[in-house]
Order: C-alpha cells, then sequence, then structure tokens
C-alpha cells in the first residue's frame, strides 16, 4: 500500500522515525544479521500466516507442525477436512481456519496445476497482491508477510506487537488502521530496511517494549519516546 506524495509525513517526523530504528538496530542487529523467515515454497508461509490469526507463534507453529504430520501433502489434507480441524487445533478458530485453508489449497491447484505457489516468485508484485487478495481471509498483513519473507518483494507488515509500538511512538493514533500503518512505514523507510527494522520492532516488543509493564527503565529510546512517561 503507496502513500501519494502529499501524504508523505513530514521531515521531522521523518528523521525521528529514522533515529529509533537506528537504536533499535544497535541493540537488536536485525539489520546487521537478517533473519531466514522464508519458505522453500511460499505456499508455506500463506499457511503458516493464516494459523497465526488470533493466536501466539508456539501455537501457530504447533498446529502448522501437526499439520504436516499428518497430511505431509497437501493433497490429503483436501481430502479430509475434519482431519485437518484437528490437526490446526493449537492455533484455535480451527474450523474457520481449516476452511479458510481447504480453499487456499483447493484455489492454487486449480490455478497452477499443482498445489504449490512456486510461480508466484515469476510474478510482478501487483499480480500476486491482487492473487492473494482473493482468498477468504487473507487480509493486508498476510499478504505483506508472504512478500517479505517469502517472496523478497518490499512490504512492512504490521502485527501487534509494531501496531502497539508505533502507537506509543506517536506515529499513529489509536484507530490507525495496521494497513495504514504499513503505508506509513513504507513512505519513510529504506526498501532495505524493512525486514531488518521490521524484525526489531517486534523483538523490542516482546523484550522490552511489552503491552503490560514495559521496561521503559531499560530501553535505549526512551529519551525519545513520547510514551516513556507513562511507565517510569
Amino acid at each position: 500500500m503507496k502513500q501519494a506524495a502529499s501524504e508523505i509525513p513530514p521531515k521531522r517526523v521523518r528523521n525521528h522515525v529514522v533515529q529509533v530504528l537506528d537504536l533499535l538496530e544497535d541493540l537488536w542487529r536485525n539489520e546487521r544479521n537478517p533473519p531466514r523467515l522464508g519458505h522453500d515454497d511460499p505456499l508455506e508461509g500463506l499457511i503458516l500466516t493464516v494459523l497465526s490469526q488470533n493466536t501466539n507463534d508456539k501455537n501457530r507453529d504447533r498446529a502448522y507442525a501437526r499439520l504436516r504430520d499428518a497430511f505431509p501433502e497437501w493433497e490429503e489434507a483436501l481430502n479430509d477436512p475434519a482431519g485437518l480441524a484437528e490437526a490446526i487445533k493449537p492455533a484455535g478458530l480451527s474450523l474457520i481456519k481449516s476452511g479458510r485453508i481447504a480453499n487456499i489449497l483447493e484455489k492454487v491447484r486449480e490455478s497452477f496445476g499443482e498445489i504449490s505457489l512456486h510461480a508466484l516468485r515469476t510474478w510482478e508484485p501487483a499480480r500476486v497482491v491482487e492473487f492473494l487478495r482473493s482468498f477468504a481471509g487473507v487480509g493486508p498483513k498476510t499478504i505483506a508477510c508472504v512478500l517479505l519473507f517469502d517472496l523478497e518483494i518490499p512490504a512492512f507488515p504490521v502485527d501487534t506487537h509494531i501496531a502497539r509500538f508505533t502507537r506509543r511512538m506517536k506515529w499513529a493514533s489509536e484507530k490507525t488502521r495496521p494497513e495504514d500503518m504499513s503505508a506509513f512505514y513504507e513512505a519513510i523507510v529504506p526498501k532495505q530496511r524493512f525486514l531488518g527494522a521490521h524484525v526489531n520492532i517486534i523483538h523490542h516488543g516482546r523484550g522490552l517494549c511489552s503491552a503490560r509493564s514495559p521496561k521503559c527503565a531499560s530501553c535505549p529510546i526512551r529519551n525519545i519516546c513520547p510514551a516513556a512517561g507513562q511507565f517510569i
């Protein structure tokens, strides 16, 4: 999602964002040492992100491991809807998510003649986004994750940690939608920093800037964080 030129944040905000991201990089170093978050087949990343909705990473990973143990081939999952729902129970909302996953698998097979998304690597980004949007339950965050992690297409996903951090930094209001936060970052942050900056903010949200009782006294950005005074 792109911002119009007239909507690009003013220089003062841009400088603040860059300053904060530089400090987070000094602390977490995911730009210098980019994590490998992609998958051999982008379909794996898509299914994982669907499983991650409304749950944590631990439950998501348990559900995905159970899913692949039960169904080493995606065709097998399509032939056993009840087994698919049972396998992904740790991720919660298993009936809803299993329906979404089955729909994805079926449509992928219809589109490519196989249950694989390798072909997306040859597509233009706009076409990829349009295709992913066609799936029920696949929204801006899921699409951005697949783009960034699995297809190496610049995007800035916004999860709960990044949304909380963005609001605390006063770069967005409580009513700002995550997709608009994505557009905000994409308008400011250089594309080559997207992956590392994204992961740095997540690590910061988990390690220091937690939802409850954030560790502001140990935070390297406390002196330039508008929210720090609320918690120290």
